[in-house]
């Protein structure tokens, strides 16, 4: 059985991920990321064939008031993983990287790999500097990594990300709510699509930026329309420009994945 190092293993994308995949042997790294010492010792003292590096310090809002420590976590702890990495085990077969889409800028046409990046938020900044210095500490070596920028995550459980953010508001007691600033186009995939996008990428032992994602956009005012409609309530909108964050997701097609359409009616607000 393969051994499968994992960062973030206790968040809801990691979760997940051991729940679909359980053909490895998983090494779960349980220290603080930012800490060098604690990722030393972790990437010294155990046999790795993968690393799925998915620790992170996530929601806009938290980055956004929290950005030192994001910093930290994000780049910093990033940066002692891969210098680990280079150091002790230079015969890993695979790393993967959760990126996001938002180190690209909003816009209306369908985002490639190949568009400037220019980060749209806080938590995008981080997330750059850790991919330039993984492709900067891996060129030219042995280890095949992949920088996966993943778009929108439907069922997110954090109270800031977007979904449970609206369905908490939903639940108020009035039958009639007015929602703020939500015509915007998204692109979403649940986290068991993507724990799937991100197995056929190492089995395909996938190397370079790809986008994850659906290539498809869903306007958030429709999505709020579908959690009130489940909720017997009435809803209205305020006014606001909108913007675009959606994958081009040619390089995904060209591995010959297939997606399921997310149901938004389906996903019960708790």
């Amino acid at each position: 059985m393969l051994h499968c190092g994992i960062t973030g293993s206790k968040g809801n994308l990691g979760k997940t991920f051991l729940k679909r995949n359980k053909k490895f042997n998983y090494i779960k790294f349980q220290g603080d990321i930012s800490k060098k010492k604690d990722v030393y010792n972790w990437i010294k003292n155990n046999e790795f064939d993968l690393i799925i590096h998915f620790a992170a310090l996530v929601p806009t809002l938290v980055v956004n008031k929290n950005y030192k420590k994001a910093l930290n976590i994000n780049y910093n702890g990033t940066r002692n993983l891969v210098d680990a990495i280079k150091r002790y085990k230079k015969k890993i077969k695979w790393f993967f990287f959760a990126s996001t889409s938002h180190v690209y800028p909003l816009q209306n046409k369908k985002i490639k790999e190949n568009f400037r990046v220019n980060p749209s938020s806080n938590y995008g900044k981080t997330k750059l500097y850790a991919e330039n210095y993984i492709r900067k500490r891996f060129k030219n070596s042995n280890i095949k990594f992949c920088v996966g920028r993943i778009f929108s995550i439907f069922d997110n459980k954090d109270k800031s990300f977007f979904t449970p953010s609206l369905a908490k508001k939903i639940k108020q007691k009035s039958n009639k709510l007015v929602l703020d600033n939500l015509n915007h186009y998204r692109d979403f995939l649940t986290t068991d699509q993507i724990s799937k996008i991100i197995m056929v990428l190492w089995r395909k032992k996938f190397e370079g930026i790809i986008n994850i994602g659906s290539g498809k956009k869903t306007n958030l005012k429709q999505v709020a329309k579908n959690f009130a409609i489940k909720s017997n309530k009435k809803i209205s909108f305020g006014y606001n420009k909108p913007s675009c964050l959606v994958a081009d997701v040619s390089k995904l097609r060209k591995l010959g994945l297939k997606y399921k359409k997310i149901i938004f009616q389906d996903f019960l607000i708790k």
